[in-house]
């Protein structure tokens, strides 16, 4: 209960104060803000960081910069070579300790045992004895000196390397420690590259104000308050959808690496997720939202040939799955199915079918009218009435929008379409002004009146086509079904939105994921919105199909 309250407060607070910081330590840098924000959140989470880039490109700035955030604390730095020993990083042996009480125990002050910040480069050149000890540090936080096990103060962890561990080399179980790893590449914009050579940038001492430094206890309690953040099942689903795709990408045929590149360990999916609350925790959330998981992007990949399938899978979900974004458009091309299915079905069974007879040698049409409804407007009387079956844009100029329905008089109705195609006046809707209007019968014998774009509209015939009251209730069922599709797809189209404005701003992720994800739910947005108009004209006809026919 105590560290939900305190979890509640420091929420309040430490997003401001975490944007001072990242703007502090990204002061004066080019095109490194990303690397020294996630840095940051591997320090402030407890996890470790690999750097993979040419030499020359500021790795080790990235890390000295960070030592900043911390305060009174202690940077340890080593460049490994082949011929590196663990005294160098450990500590050396204490003659006197040796002498005296025949004890190997290790001078470890100012060296990696006692540092907060370590930077180590080219770590894959260290040899076994260094590295092995390094893996221990890594898991356990505590270093063995003798009899003695040390904890370890270490908050990050950077290694760097232009290259990977080779193959079957051993190295594997403290790569994959790694948990976000970092492509540094040189600087590729103009601009920042005449900035570099013209010395304009601040590359030297930065200075954290006392009031956004973080101090020992802080960081101890931020630890445990972490722990308290919840994963909703619905973010779940996220990464296990996104775990999928992986996966499916990892058995595609021609690819240029080993499938195995692109294996992730449970261990590193579990610590990713530490990740993903410490980012929700020092953003002011108590739960993780579905935006940060586009962090996810510097903790899947191998290799540089692996990192290009997770950046492109990124995206792809980010533009797709982050929020819903295909499941919405989904569900709207469902709807609209299901609706055009249904109106073809309507028209089938209700469309009126006319009679033909022979005459003089000559065809003629008959349509019987004798159990039509007798309708009445003005003074006009002996009216039937013609259901429009489809939606239309009007079936006379004088009546805009949507016609449903037309009256016309029967006995001149039964004259004048014996002939097949004819003109007859008549009353749209609810207008009390005649109109001229156009029917016509299709090849199948199925009777229509023409819109005004001369586009052919079924109709039915009041009190004579609609007597089946059971298939009305089963397209009323229908339609509703498909109906809640449209209002499902808008509903998760507008929870992403919600979600992703709750998440903004975003101190960690990368600029440019979030950017593609803004734009795709606004374009799944418009996209469902062209959807939506487009059914919901017919929708709306079917539900309002038996008053039609009244």
């Amino acid at each position: 209960m105590t560290n939900q309250i305190a979890m509640t407060t420091n929420n309040v607070l430490l997003p401001e104060r975490i944007q001072k910081l990242v703007k502090a330590l990204s002061h004066g840098v080019y095109e490194r803000e990303n690397a020294i924000r996630l840095c940051l959140l591997a320090a402030l989470s407890g996890e470790s960081v690999f750097l993979l880039g040419p030499p020359g490109i500021a790795k080790s700035y990235i890390a000295k910069r960070l030592i900043k955030a911390f305060d009174d604390s202690q940077f340890f730095e080593y460049l490994m070579t082949r011929f590196s020993t663990p005294e160098e990083v450990f500590g050396p042996l204490s003659i006197q300790e040796l002498k005296d009480n025949g004890k190997y125990v290790r001078l470890t002050e100012g060296y990696l045992p006692t540092a907060d910040v370590v930077f180590l480069d080219e770590i894959w050149k260290a040899g076994p004895a260094i590295l092995n000890t390094l893996l221990t540090v890594v898991n356990e936080r505590v270093f063995r000196n003798g009899s003695e096990v040390l904890p370890v103060p270490m908050r990050l962890l950077v290694t760097a390397s232009n290259e990977l561990p080779e193959p079957d080399s051993g190295l594997d179980a403290l790569y994959d420690r790694m948990l976000v790893r970092i492509f540094v590449n040189r600087i590729q914009e103009k601009g920042n590259f005449r900035r570099l050579l013209m010395g304009e940038g601040k590359e030297g001492e930065i200075t954290i104000g006392s009031d956004i430094a973080i101090k020992a206890h802080e960081y101890s309690q931020w630890q445990q308050q972490i722990e308290h953040v919840a994963l909703p099942d619905t973010v779940f689903e996220k990464i296990y959808a996104l775990k999928m795709m992986l996966e499916r990408e990892a058995e595609k045929d021609g690819n240029n690496f080993p499938a195995d590149e692109l294996y992730i360990s449970d261990r590193r999916w579990k610590k990713a997720v530490r990740l993903l609350k410490a980012s929700a925790f020092f953003n002011g959330r108590n739960e993780v939202n579905p935006v940060d998981l586009l962090l996810l992007q510097e903790c899947l990949w191998h290799s540089p040939e692996s990192r290009n399938v997770v950046t492109d899978v990124m995206r792809n979900f980010a533009q797709s799955v982050c929020f819903n974004q295909d499941e919405a458009l989904l569900l709207a091309n469902e709807a609209n199915e299901d609706s055009r299915e249904l109106v073809q079905e309507i028209q089938s069974a209700l469309g009126h079918k006319v009679e033909t007879e022979v005459s003089m040698r000559k065809e003629k049409y008959f349509v019987d009218l004798s159990r039509a409804r007798r309708h009445s407007v003005n003074m006009a009387k002996n009216l039937i009435k013609f259901v429009m079956l489809d939606a239309n844009p009007s079936v006379s100029e004088k009546e805009k929008g949507d016609s449903r329905w037309v009256y016309v008089e029967a006995g001149e109705f039964e004259k004048k379409i014996k002939n097949g195609a004819c003109e007859v006046y008549g009353y749209v809707n609810k207008n009390p002004n005649l109109c001229m209007l156009r029917f016509d019968i299709d090849s199948e014998r199925g009777l229509m009146i023409k819109d005004i774009a001369n586009r052919p509209v079924a109709v039915a015939i009041a009190g004579v086509d609609d007597n089946d009251a059971a298939a009305f209730e089963q397209w009323q069922a229908r339609n509703e079904s498909a109906i809640a599709k449209i209002d499902e797809a808008k509903h998760l189209l507008r929870l992403g939105h919600t979600q992703l404005s709750a998440a903004l701003p975003h101190h960690f992720a990368n600029s440019e994921l979030l950017e593609l994800l803004a734009t795709s739910i606004t374009d799944a947005e418009e996209a469902l919105q062209r959807q939506a108009v487009k059914f919901e004209k017919s929708a709306f006809r079917v539900r309002m199909l038996s008053e039609y026919f009244a």
